[in-house]
């Protein structure tokens, strides 16, 4: 045995540290990964500092079998390229399946920022074809959608054209062309609600038509920041950068870390902006559907900046919800100029986007608009919100609004889609979910109710409960799962089906995504277990 042993020469010390140092790599690789997959650091932190440990894993174990390749085996070097190649090959797998698999959305865009070639191993979305789950015609009992054509909602005031001047509260004064000074709000509130404006006689809409007549042709205003937004982040830098206007000086961090605890999270609903603004802010804001492009022009000529909820029209993208900040006009061009957080702001003022492309983009969402303003501007708002300062009669001015365009083309899914979601702010279920089954046998885009929750509202106060369970699936299969919504409208199913427990798990799993969601927590409450 000691011949034996004398006979074999020591291994090299250099290729021994070698070796112990990339163990030693391997290791610190492993407990990165694994660090990643529980969420702990960013994968940004980590991604990047793998890919060079990789690199130079490799480059030192075929550096040290060169340099030593005569005072080992003949086949070690070989077999080492071999099996590196294949470690390679293995570890490129394992991470392909990991990133497809594992990682949420937002760590795979991360991934695709530093290796491009990784969205080749995107999970499958459903292409832009593809729409909400369809229903059987009349499923909403004696209501059909026609029925409600010939059933006016809000039929607005008579509008003979007028020739005196609007009030004073709605002239239109030059604003600002600095930012305004942040001034703090008295009892902040996170819903705002107007009373309608004293206008005497005069009907509110000549009263707008009147005050159209002396705003100028082309405004635009100035002082806002710029806010490029983060992954999935369109709500907070939109709300940062309307709010940068009147001087708040927080990054897109600070809202979104109120608006969505959870980073996937989809959607951020107009009335958590509104509570944002107005309960972090000295600035006020509310929320309202049903507004026009003439009452736009109207805001911004009075200084007023405002947040529409639209879509996203950016290249290599399909149908999906975005927020824009909207901050000039002109009425020679027929454009707004948008500050828009995913494409830029253009020449600086902002994107300038056509009133027709702009207002058909609009429509999507019911044309929900959030205004902000200082506290002692409220009677100027209260003017050109005009019937639009009660929240009800926005809902009912909306609905008609939307009948109409259903009326004049009865396949405009939108139309129908707003319809229902004005009825169900109305409390009307029964036509909203009439409504609601016209725009989905049309064909709906299947993200919209990733943002937009009317249906599940309708369809349960019917006691359609298949239906509601039939858009969470929808949801649950293309992103929703990071929606609270879904699991909040599910648990609502479950409850009503005499499963509290499961209901529990819902409504628990909605407040893991958002712990500000209220409803979720109340209708926990309520189940008493």
């Amino acid at each position: 045995m000691r011949d034996q042993r004398e006979g074999l020469a020591p291994p090299p010390r250099g290729l021994m540290a070698a070796v112990v140092i990339i163990f030693l790599l391997l290791i610190l690789g492993g407990a990165g990964g694994f660090l990643v997959l529980q969420g702990k650091p960013p994968l940004s932190s980590l991604l990047q500092a793998g890919i060079v440990l990789a690199i130079a894993v490799t480059a030192a174990s075929l550096l040290g079998g060169i340099a030593f390749r005569k005072r080992l085996p003949r086949l070690f070097l070989p077999g080492l390229v071999v099996a590196l190649a294949a470690l390679w090959v293995i570890g490129s797998v394992a991470f392909a399946v990991v990133y497809r698999s594992a990682l949420q959305p937002g760590q795979r865009e991360t991934a695709k920022y530093y290796l491009p070639f990784l969205e080749v191993f995107d999970p499958p979305l459903p292409s832009p074809e593809n729409i909400l789950p369809t229903v059987a015609p009349n499923q909403s009992g004696g209501i059909s959608p026609e029925d409600l054509l010939s059933r006016p909602f809000g039929v607005p005031t008579a509008t003979p054209e007028a020739t005196e001047a609007p009030p004073a509260a709605v002239q239109v004064e030059p604003s600002p062309t600095t930012a305004p000074t942040l001034e703090p709000s008295p009892t902040p509130t996170s819903e705002v609600t107007l009373e309608p404006p004293q206008t005497g006689d005069t009907p509110a809409q000549s009263t707008l038509q009147a005050a159209a007549r002396v705003r100028p042709s082309a405004h635009q205003l100035y002082g806002f920041t710029y806010v490029k937004q983060t992954w999935n982040n369109c709500g907070p830098a939109n709300i940062t950068m309307a709010l940068s206007y009147y001087g708040w000086q927080e990054g897109q961090e600070t809202a979104a870390a109120y608006l969505k605890p959870s980073r996937e999270d989809k959607n951020v609903s107009p009335h958590e902006l509104v509570a944002f603004a107005n309960e972090n802010s000295g600035v006020r804001a509310l929320a309202r559907p049903g507004g026009d492009i003439e009452r736009l022009k109207l805001f911004i000529a009075s200084g007023f900046p405002v947040i529409v909820e639209s879509v996203l029209d950016a290249e290599a993208y399909d149908w999906i919800g975005h927020y824009e900040t909207v901050t000039g006009y002109d009425d020679a061009a027929g454009v707004f100029f948008i500050y828009d957080s995913f494409v830029g702001v253009g020449d600086g003022r902002g994107n300038p986007d056509p009133y027709t492309d702009f207002d058909r983009a609009w429509q999507s969402f019911n044309r929900t608009f959030i205004v902000l303003y200082r506290p002692q501007d409220e009677a100027k708002v209260r003017e050109i919100l005009g019937e639009l300062a009660d929240p009800l009669r926005a809902a009912e001015l909306a609905a008609e609004t939307a009948r109409q365009e259903a009326e004049a083309n009865p396949a405009n899914g939108y139309a129908w889609f707003n319809l229902g979601s004005s009825l169900t702010r109305l409390g009307r279920y029964e036509e909203a979910a009439a409504a609601y089954d016209k725009a989905r046998q049309i064909g709906m885009p299947w993200r919209i109710t990733l943002y937009q929750f009317g249906p599940f509202e309708a369809y349960f106060e019917r006691g359609r409960y298949d239906d509601v369970m039939a858009l969470v699936k929808s949801n649950l299969n293309y992103g929703g799962e990071y929606v609270e919504e879904t699991y909040y409208w599910k648990g609502k199913v479950e409850a009503a089906q005499g499963q509290p427990q499961q209901a529990s798990a819902s409504f628990r799993q909605a407040l893991a995504h958002n712990p500000r969601f209220t409803a979720a927590e109340e209708a926990l409450n309520q189940l008493n277990l």
